[in-house]
C-alpha cells in the first residue's frame, strides 16, 4: 500500500475511546470516518463532543498536531452504514463494547467490506487477539492497539500481535501511532492482560491486600504511588529506576537487593477477593474520601484530566 492510499482511517464506535482515537488521528492530518450502529450517534459525537473538546484544547494550547481545531474538525465525518464508513480506509480502529462476541461479530462483518491490505485493529484492554479475531479469515493484518485512558494525555499504546500477524502490519501501526504523537510499545506475543494491565494488576492486588490487612489506609496507599513511586515512573520506568539506583547499574542493584526483593515477594498473599464481604471495608473507606455519586466522581475525573494535561505538557517541554 502506497503513502497516497494511506489517508483515511475508520473508527468503529463513537464512545469515549472512539472519540479519543478520532481526535488523535485527525491531529496527524488523517481523514477520519466515525461509524456507530446507533443512527445519528456518530454525528452527535462530532458536533456535540469533539467540536467542543478540540476548541477547548486549542484554547489551552494543548491541541496536538499542526492543524487548527477547525481544520481538524473538517477531517471528521460520521456514518451509520458500515460499508460506507470502511470505503477507502487503510486502517480500522475498533472501539465497541468490551464483549468478546460483539467484537468478533464486528470484525467478521468488516472483513466483507475491506481489501486484503487494510489493517484491522482492536482497542480491547484485556481480550487476546487470537480470540478477538477468531472469525476473521485473513488474520495476518490483525492486531490489538490498546490505549490508556484518557488517550489524548496518556500516550502509551500497546501493540499486541495475533500469532499470525505480519511483521509489516506491526511496523505500519507503530509508525502510525508515532506519527500521531502516541508512544507505542511492541509486545512480541499475546498474553492475558498484555503488559500494562499485568503490571497494574500486581499493584492493585498488593495495594488492596495492604489496606485489607490493616497495614495502611486507602488514602496513604494512594500517596505511596502519587508522591512516591509515581514521581519516578512518570518519567522513567522500573527497569531504569533500578539501573540508576546502584553505582554500577542493574546487575549491581540486583546483587545488593535481590535477596530482599525475593523475601518480600514470597510474603505476598493470595489474590484478594475484590467483590465479597471482605472488600466492603476497602470500598467504604474509598467512598468516604470521595463519595461515589456522579457529582463527586465527575469533579475528580475532571481534576485527574487537568493534572494529566499539565503533566503531558511538562513532558513535552
Amino acid at each position: 500500500m502506497s503513502a497516497a492510499d494511506m489517508k483515511i482511517i475508520t473508527v468503529i464506535g463513537s464512545g469515549l475511546i472512539g472519540r479519543s482515537w478520532a481526535m488523535l488521528f485527525v491531529s496527524g492530518g488523517y481523514n477520519v470516518k466515525i461509524y456507530d450502529n446507533q443512527p445519528g450517534q456518530s454525528a452527535r459525537a462530532i458536533f456535540l463532543s469533539l467540536r467542543k473538546q478540540l476548541v477547548e484544547l486549542e484554547e489551552a494550547h494543548m491541541l496536538r498536531g499542526e492543524l487548527s481545531a477547525a481544520q481538524q474538525l473538517a477531517l471528521l465525518s460520521s456514518y451509520d452504514d458500515l460499508s460506507q464508513a470502511l470505503d477507502g480506509a487503510f486502517f480500522v480502529q475498533e472501539c465497541v463494547f468490551e464483549q468478546l462476541e460483539v467484537k468478533q461479530s464486528i470484525f467478521h462483518d468488516m472483513e466483507r467490506f475491506v481489501g486484503k491490505d487494510v489493517i484491522l485493529s482492536s482497542s480491547t484492554s484485556c481480550l487476546v487477539p487470537s480470540k478477538v479475531f477468531s472469525k476473521v479469515q485473513n488474520r495476518s493484518r490483525c492486531l490489538v492497539s490498546h490505549p490508556v485512558n484518557p488517550p489524548y494525555y496518556v500516550k502509551l499504546v500497546e501493540l499486541v500481535p495475533h500469532p499470525e500477524t505480519a511483521a509489516a502490519v506491526m511496523d505500519t501501526t507503530h509508525a502510525l501511532m508515532t506519527k500521531v504523537g502516541q508512544a507505542p510499545v511492541l509486545l512480541k506475543k499475546e498474553i492475558d492482560g498484555f503488559a500494562l494491565n499485568r503490571v497494574q494488576a500486581a499493584i492493585i492486588a498488593e495495594s488492596w491486600r495492604l489496606v485489607q490487612d490493616g497495614v495502611i489506609s486507602v488514602k496513604d496507599i494512594d500517596l505511596v504511588m502519587s508522591e512516591g513511586l509515581g514521581m519516578r515512573y512518570a518519567f522513567i520506568g522500573p527497569m531504569e529506576t533500578m539501573h540508576l539506583n546502584a553505582p554500577k547499574g542493574l546487575e549491581d542493584y540486583m546483587s545488593r537487593y535481590s535477596e530482599n526483593i525475593t523475601r518480600v515477594l514470597s510474603s505476598f498473599g493470595p489474590v484478594p477477593d475484590f467483590c465479597g464481604e471482605g472488600a466492603k471495608s476497602v470500598i467504604n473507606e474509598m467512598c468516604e474520601l470521595i463519595p461515589c455519586d456522579q457529582q463527586h466522581l465527575s469533579a475528580r475525573q475532571e481534576r485527574r484530566d487537568q493534572f494529566l494535561m499539565r503533566l503531558a505538557k511538562l513532558k513535552k517541554d
